[in-house]
């Protein structure tokens, strides 16, 4: 799905299945499963999510890596959970003993219950500014020969050593959500790619990408030749569910996340018509992000559009099987090709 021959070349992530969604005893082999999917589908990593409902993201990462040959994991880090020395000492600790390559998601928030649980009662840009302490003795303990000395006002380090050390080739990618000004900010301090929940891409048209960042954007996709067969498919999968609705509306009450709000207006102004972009499974609880919608030609013009606004990394929802992910591959590989048609056309 990587499009390397283009200098807008357009890498994916899928999405690793949740442990509170899967019966333990086949939870390892779904896993296993989705990891091999993505990687044969060309993906370049995988979200292992994190939060106090779920196995520790960094288990499952070890079973990606063991059950495939490159796919590198894509873990999300909660400040709250761990000390910045020990998510530089897993990260070190994979690339010493599998080769492997890690990514991180770095985490500001999370549920309000969950962190009130935690006593994590910091305001949310402040969780910001806490996370680039946090991830700045991250990248300084993976990048310095010497050992580390840290003064700030959330975290102190005091002549800290990195051993094993990590292989310049292996130092991780850095991935924040970027829906916020803080968010943004943070991504920016970071050199980060600041990763969205994208609105509709006709809103962003006339607006000047990001300058300084690189970004993503968080989107499920459902694709087929036919415009009408991939929304029978849609609604199939993602019915009218009010239940699914009223856990929704609780759990936005229950977050004082700015990309959940704005999800949740784009949702009510969207509502009327038929378009590729569609929220009826974000709005229904059923996953976290907009949905892309079509026939493969309808969707990949919708992320060429996309990428031409700047974005240039994409994470896939939860693959429900490996027929979704070849569909997926196909509007990619379109959307790579338009792109480059029209680089050629300039």
């Amino acid at each position: 799905m990587t499009n390397n021959g283009s200098s807008k070349s357009i890498e994916l992530f899928s999405t690793c299945p949740q442990s509170s969604a899967i019966q333990a005893d086949s939870y390892v082999r779904r896993v296993a499963d989705v990891a091999r999917w993505s990687e044969q589908c060309g993906c370049k990593g995988i979200l292992v999510y994190t939060d106090n409902s779920l196995v520790d993201a960094w288990l499952v990462s070890q079973l990606i890596i063991q059950n495939t040959e490159r796919l590198c994991p894509l873990v999300a880090v909660q400040p709250v959970y761990m000390h910045p020395y020990s998510v530089a000492k897993m990260v070190a600790s994979f690339g010493h003993l599998y080769g492997r390559r890690i990514y991180l998601n770095m985490v500001a928030g999370g549920f309000k219950n969950d962190l009130a649980a935690l006593n994590d009662l910091t305001p949310h840009d402040k969780r910001y500014a806490r996370l680039v302490e946090y991830t700045t003795i991250i990248k300084e303990l993976l990048t310095s020969p010497a050992p580390v000395t840290f003064e700030g006002e959330f975290y102190n380090v005091n002549k800290l050593k990195m051993t094993p050390s990590l292989a310049a080739e292996l130092f991780p990618g850095i991935f924040i959500s970027g829906s916020s000004e803080a968010g943004l900010a943070s991504a920016k301090a970071l050199k980060a790619t600041a990763v969205r929940y994208p609105k509709p891409v006709k809103e962003y048209e006339g607006e000047a990408p990001p300058d300084g960042v690189d970004s993503g954007a968080r989107v499920g996709i459902i694709a087929r030749s036919a415009e009408a067969e991939a929304w029978e498919i849609a609604e199939q999968r993602f019915p009218e569910d009010r239940k699914g609705q009223i856990t929704h509306q609780l759990a936005m009450k229950a977050s004082d996340s700015f990309w959940h709000y704005r999800l949740s207006q784009i949702a009510k102004e969207t509502r009327t018509g038929r378009s590729p972009y569609w929220l009826r499974p974000f709005e229904s609880y059923k996953t976290f992000c907009p949905y892309l919608v079509g026939s493969y030609d309808q969707v990949a013009e919708e992320l060429a559009r996309y990428v031409k606004l700047g974005y240039r990394t994409f994470i896939l929802d939860i693959p429900p099987d490996q027929e979704e992910l070849q569909h997926i591959a196909i509007v990619f590989d379109l959307a790579s090709r338009m792109q480059t048609e029209e680089g050629a056309s300039r």
